[in-house]
């Protein structure tokens, strides 16, 4: 067998052993910065025998997606805690003080993920590091992914949205609370996480943000 003959018949068996394997195609990590025009942070809480609700109107940050292997997506988010909104002026600067959040010492809130672990098609459940009031502790977030696509200003976006139960006195925030039963302002507070994430372009400056 001539030395062209071999030749020709490696090429011709590795194109053969190529198409025989699986192909994968690797997507690249995504970035999206937060667009805190159309994100928010809302929360419920006990108030007596009902609910009072309100939102953070500030949330900035990063999300990183992989969309081919979504356990290596992650989060670093901020919230601005001057920008809580709960429809009533004196309850909202009660609210600020040093009874509650304390925004002059702690003026944010920061979620920082440690973990994905996939409970569905485009959901899971997201570990991460929560601080707020000076504490920080471990936090779950149940998540879905609502879904990506092209911006009418030609821009590219993600949706998001997440949800927990957190308990503010594993926080230091205390004020008023004296046990089940005996306080006006509860201590569980629903967490409902709506983000919107504006996709990085090519030379890492972000789309324009609407």
């Amino acid at each position: 067998m001539n030395y062209r003959r071999i030749v020709f018949l490696t090429i011709v068996i590795a194109g053969i052993v190529a198409l025989l394997l699986p192909q994968t195609v690797r997507a690249e990590m995504e970035t999206y910065m937060i667009d805190k025009v159309h994100s928010m942070a809302n929360f419920k809480i006990g108030h007596l025998f009902s609910k009072v609700s309100g939102t953070f109107s500030e949330v900035t940050g990063t999300v990183w997606v992989d969309r081919d292997n979504l356990k290596e997506s992650r989060v670093d988010a901020t919230i601005n805690v001057h920008s809580i909104d709960t429809n009533n002026v004196k309850r909202d600067t009660h609210l600020r003080s040093e009874d509650f959040f304390h925004v002059e010492k702690y003026p944010i809130i920061r979620f920082v993920s440690t973990a994905v672990e996939l409970t569905g098609e485009n959901e899971g459940i997201m570990s991460g590091e929560l601080t707020m009031h000076g504490v920080t502790r471990s936090v779950k977030l149940p998540f879905k992914i609502l879904g990506f696509g092209p911006d009418p200003w030609g821009g590219y976006r993600g949706g998001f949205e997440a949800t927990t139960v957190l308990k503010r006195t594993d926080y230091g925030i205390d004020y008023g609370f004296r046990g089940k039963g005996g306080s006006a302002v509860g201590d569980e507070v629903e967490i409902n996480l709506l983000i919107e994430g504006v996709k990085l372009g090519a030379e890492g400056a972000p789309f324009r943000v609407q």
